[in-house]
């Protein structure tokens, strides 16, 4: 059992890494995958000055980006091509530039073709800051085409 999930995790490492090599939007906004396992994934970004609004604060749509790439790695961990159906978020503190935000990604349900994952984007102190659901819908195709599927 330990070799299957130590086969597993590096499946799923080798999976991001290559999702990662391709994604430009997530390289632009300097957004780190920190962490990957299966259904679960770990993105950082610091919150830089052209991303504020015009009242000073993180722009949603930056809070929402950063959510959904930790959302996007987690969802296609096991190397599925899996897009986002629908996902809402609240936001519940202002962010200001400077911040080092991490987003955890967890699966809370899956099914043959759909997912439910839950995102908690935090600011360095520790603090909630946004709140994201993502539902995720399973396409034909692999995230990293190379490298097959964790059941091989």
């Amino acid at each position: 059992m330990a070799d299957d999930a130590d086969r597993r995790q590096r499946f799923a490492e080798a999976v991001a890494e290559a999702m990662y090599a391709r994604d430009n939007a997530a390289q632009s906004w300097g957004v780190r995958i920190a962490e990957v396992r299966p259904h679960y994934a770990v993105a950082r970004m610091t919150v830089r000055d052209d991303m504020l609004n015009s009242h000073g604060v993180c722009h949603g749509a930056i809070l929402f980006a950063l959510a959904d790439t930790a959302f996007a790695y987690a969802s296609n961990s096991e190397n599925r091509a899996t897009l986002a159906n629908s996902c809402t978020i609240t936001f519940t503190e202002a962010v200001r530039a400077g911040a080092a935000l991490t987003a955890v990604a967890e699966k809370r349900a899956r099914g043959r073709r759909t997912g439910v994952y839950d995102v908690t984007v935090t600011n360095d102190a520790g603090a909630v800051v946004a709140l994201f659901r993502g539902n995720s819908y399973e396409v034909r195709g692999e995230s990293a085409p190379a490298l097959g599927t964790a059941g091989d």
